[in-house]
């Protein structure tokens, strides 16, 4: 008989008991996710290090601790730009988990001796190649995409093409099991994927505590805080963390030039508040995204003006498409405290130099997911992050007394 298998957790996450991996766990980190996959690697080392288990001669026990769980690969390229992907060791029966930073422009290669900075586009291709590569002797396929590739065309409203569903259904198609991602911009695209994995998880934990620890003295109740959306599709975010937080809320809408487009977008014309008064009042604005940031510094600018106490912007991937100047003259002029935004992109080492810029470490997290996946146990509670906001707000009123 096989006795109870107890893996400690942390974050009070519930024992795993009575559950063995659905297969040996392997780990592939692209080259664009190389930092946070070692970062997920040495967490799950750490977690099943502390494993208590009486029969670990069991051969169905083989390979379950390990110090490296991470799988060598590489995409070399020709000289004319093309490529092949290469797995450097077996993964014949393995629970595959490969991660890709689609947002990652810091990697390059050369065209015909002209260097390229690798795209959204490019790194897609890199993951298929992997996926090829593996050539279907995994045991089970999993894809770690934090920024959902092509995830901001995710309908059609005109003659154009639906290219996040056709990315889903290629990659189900190609053997892939579970497509794991974070704050999908409209997680209604998993319809493109009925009967197949589709989670998209959502950091308003892990975003208070880096909150808690970069403002000692923010005060969470209504008289000194509120939630506010940016514009009308980041509304379910603020309306999930005011109701959470026990806060009010209010939002943006942006008013648009819908006759003219402007860098694949139409432009926006005015940004119109609907809400209480924000005066003195702390303010966190949460979206999913920050692109180029246009959109939602005037958004800060607007909440100073209404008398706003400290705006701190809230965001699960910073891209920063045109870089800090403005967020540098944001801050020095006082309209944004604090800028809070997630590692699950590429983030240019410049930015850690800036006194504004907060951290969110998503690697422990990530691991605990796929830890729990390859147990193939429930992720309830990894999805629903209520309870722990709430014990980690008791905690913070204890301690402030």
């Amino acid at each position: 008989m096989i006795n109870t298998n107890i893996i400690t957790c942390p974050n009070n996450m519930k024992p795993l008991q009575n559950t063995l991996p659905v297969a040996p766990l392997k780990l592939i980190a692209l080259d664009s996710c190389k930092a946070l996959g070692d970062k997920v690697n040495d967490y799950i080392v750490s977690f099943r290090k502390d494993t208590i288990n009486e029969i670990t001669d069991s051969p169905l026990y083989a390979n379950y601790q390990s110090n490296n769980y991470l799988t060598q690969c590489c995409c070399p390229r020709f000289g004319t730009g093309e490529a092949k992907g290469i797995l450097q060791e077996s993964v014949r029966g393995a629970d595959l988990f490969i991660m890709v930073d689609v947002c990652n422009y810091s990697i390059t290669y050369t065209v015909n001796g002209h260097e390229n900075h690798m795209s959204p586009d490019d790194h897609y291709q890199d993951l298929k190649r992997i996926i090829a590569a593996a050539g279907g002797k995994a045991h089970r396929i999993n894809v770690i995409m934090p920024f959902l590739y092509e995830s901001r065309q995710h309908k059609r409203t005109k003659r154009e093409s639906l290219d996040s569903a056709m990315a889903l259904k290629e990659l189900i198609d190609m053997g892939v099991s579970n497509i794991i991602t974070f704050d999908a911009h409209d997680p209604r695209v998993q319809n493109a994927i009925p009967l197949k994995g589709f989670d998209s998880f959502n950091p308003p934990y892990q975003f208070m505590k880096a909150l808690f620890r970069a403002v000692p003295d923010l005060i969470v109740d209504k008289e000194h805080l509120m939630i506010i959306s940016p514009d009308e599709g980041a509304m379910q975010r603020a309306v999930y963390f005011s109701n959470v937080l026990a806060v009010n809320m209010g939002m943006f809408y942006k008013r648009r030039d819908y006759s003219t487009i402007i860098n694949g977008k139409n432009p926006i014309v005015a940004h119109e508040f609907l809400g209480d008064d924000v005066s003195g009042k702390d303010v966190i604005v949460v979206d999913d995204m920050i692109s180029s940031g246009g959109s939602m510094l005037d958004c800060a600018k607007k909440l100073k003006d209404r008398g706003a106490k400290r705006v701190i912007i809230c965001t699960t991937f910073g891209l920063f498409t045109d870089g800090f100047a403005e967020f540098d003259e944001y801050y020095e002029k006082g309209y944004i405290s604090k800028l809070v935004t997630t590692n699950l992109t590429y983030l240019p080492p410049e930015i850690y130099e800036k006194p504004y810029f907060v951290k969110t470490d998503m690697s422990k997290f990530l691991s605990l997911i796929v830890d729990s996946l390859n147990h193939d146990i429930s992720i309830g509670e990894v999805l629903s992050p209520t309870e722990k906001i709430h014990a980690l707000l008791e905690k913070r009123s204890r301690d402030l007394k």
